[in-house]
């Protein structure tokens, strides 16, 4: 079985997204560069899971560091997680993806930025709750 995670950063109000990428994208802040940094740091030398546009995103350094696979909705989320059982797979790519492997999910790391302002997504707490209830064969 996969010890599967997701780890991800919100705004203080719970946002997640602006017009398809993250609200705070870019900002030169402390904060801002010290989440992404985190986010290669804890990910190193694990699987990394997420949508086609999520993975297209990551710079060339972050496929040598880990394994990086690119899912699609079709998929099973049970057929996917059963390629990486003993490892660490962390859950990327955002709402679709999260509602689809919520269930799984045993640690959530989440990390609230200092970001107050206007988002079109949400983190949904349903996520937290769903986490860790699937079993796997």
């Amino acid at each position: 079985m996969a010890d599967v995670r997701v780890i991800c950063a919100i705004g203080r109000s719970g946002q997640l997204g602006l017009d398809g990428g993250m609200p705070w994208e870019g900002r030169p802040e402390r904060a801002f560069v010290e989440d992404v940094e985190r986010f290669f740091e804890i990910t190193r030398g694990h699987v990394l899971i997420a949508g086609p546009k999520t993975v297209a995103s990551f710079p060339a350094f972050a496929h040598d560091e880990r394994t990086i696979v690119a899912i699609r909705s079709h998929e099973v989320p049970e057929e996917v997680l059963s390629r990486f059982a003993g490892r660490v797979v962390y859950v990327g790519g955002g709402p679709s993806v999260w509602t689809a492997y919520a269930r799984f999910v045993r640690h959530w790391d989440i990390n609230t930025l200092p970001y107050d302002g206007e988002a079109d997504t949400w983190f949904d707490p349903a996520w937290l709750l769903a986490g860790g209830s699937a079993r796997q064969a």
